[in-house]
């Protein structure tokens, strides 16, 4: 059986919407020079031998509504090139990148492009208005619900145990503050890990540590990107402390102790461990096996906590056997109550930053922490680095792979 391999990677700096530097791109633009980007790195590969261009994008409405993969294949030049767009909210391009380790291991194919993108900044109507639960009796129910616990901060308790419905329209805030009544989680531990966060990317910043991660971006006037946005130099407890609860007026969580909101995109090269071979190239990495789980989505924060335990299942690993872990920074809490079910020790632990300081274009983020996984396994010369992040709705996915350059 073909084992699957990933033979480059390339990302886009990644921008503050609304304001940042990629505030006019759309994200069909920003996927297709990312994955020309990383095709680029891999010239002996023919085109013609892609099997299909699987693109990731979180929220795919508005400008971003259209099969924007094959799209993609267009712009590139590649007529002939299938594509497929695909969303699993946060984990849409490692969605995409099970899917092209699936391919390979049933032997469809022996190439493939993963790429996820997000214009957080283009989009047309993101409002709670555009959400349909005001037109459904159950999840009103479920909303009042959650209102209620708003109020009392009571611990979060499965709604179905008193017959309701689980509110899976919940803003993304609210299911942070239920982790945090869950896990017991303060305020403190939060902000100190969102600090740790920005602070890791600021020495890997320092260090040069992105540049092998990123390629430039020309904007429409033709000026060049080159940098991230979002991380904040200098950043104390001090200061993260100070901020005010967004979602809960007696809550914990804050926007310096959650992700902002970004644009971004990232790709992959996938292949057969046999077609690399025959092309002359050093694969980066082997994908091991792939998770996905789901939950109650009012804790959606903790998805990654059964899908790390599927994917070590089915590699036969235990979670001490990984060198390296990456947990998207969604939240901080959810990091934290993640990792500590998990057991995992947090030297182990983002260990350059998070999406807390860089960013969380959410279709983008899949593929650009499996670039980042790499990048941080060959810096600390490791050896098997475990991805996983939750999922709005009530999801979590995991993937895990072995360096092999």
């Amino acid at each position: 059986m073909p084992e699957a391999v990933i033979v480059s990677y390339a990302r886009s700096p990644i921008g503050r919407a609304f304001k940042g530097a990629l505030k006019e791109m759309r994200s069909d633009d920003l996927a297709t020079q990312v994955i020309a980007a990383a095709l680029a790195k891999v010239p002996g590969l023919d085109p013609g031998e892609i099997g299909d261009l699987i693109l990731g994008c979180g929220l795919p409405g508005g400008e971003q509504g259209f099969n924007l993969a094959r799209n993609v294949a267009v712009q590139l030049g590649y007529d002939k090139l299938p594509g497929t767009t695909v969303t699993r909210y946060c984990s849409s391009s490692l969605q995409t990148t099970r899917m092209a380790f699936h391919a390979i291991k049933a032997g469809e194919g022996s190439a493939y492009i993963s790429a996820g993108t997000e214009a957080v900044s283009r989009y047309v109507n993101g409002t709670s208005d555009s959400w349909p639960d005001t037109q459904n009796p159950a999840f009103g129910v479920a909303r009042a619900r959650s209102a209620a616990r708003q109020e009392s901060h009571e611990a979060w308790t499965d709604p179905r145990e008193s017959g309701l419905v689980p509110d899976v329209y919940i803003t993304m805030g609210e299911t942070a503050e239920n982790v945090a009544s869950l896990t017991g989680i303060g305020r403190e531990e939060q902000d100190r890990w969102a600090v740790r966060s920005q602070h890791r990317a600021e020495e890997a910043i320092g260090r040069g540590h992105f540049r092998k991660e990123i390629t430039p971006i020309t904007l429409p006037d033709g000026s060049i990107v080159t940098v991230d946005d979002c991380p904040r130099p200098g950043a104390t407890l001090d200061a993260v402390s100070a901020l005010k609860p967004v979602f809960r007026e007696k809550g914990s969580v804050t926007a310096g102790n959650s992700c902002p909101l970004n644009d971004g995109a990232a790709a992959l090269v996938i292949m057969s461990d046999v077609r690399a071979r025959e092309l002359g190239l050093q694969p980066l990495a082997r994908i091991i096996s792939t998770g996905v789980t789901a939950l109650s989505p009012e804790i959606m924060g903790l998805g990654p906590v059964e899908a790390t335990r599927q994917a070590l299942d089915h590699a036969g690993l235990t979670i001490s056997e990984v060198d390296l872990v990456e947990i998207n920074e969604a939240f901080a809490v959810q990091v934290l109550g993640s990792a500590r079910a998990l057991q995992i020790d947090e030297d182990k632990l983002n260990v350059s930053g998070g999406a807390i300081a860089l960013g969380h274009p959410y279709g983008m983020t899949g593929a650009r922490i499996t670039g980042s996984l790499i990048n941080n396994l060959q810096a600390h010369d490791k050896e098997i680095g475990l991805e996983t992040m939750c999922v709005g709705g009530g999801q979590g996915m995991a993937m895990l792979i072995e360096r092999l350059a």
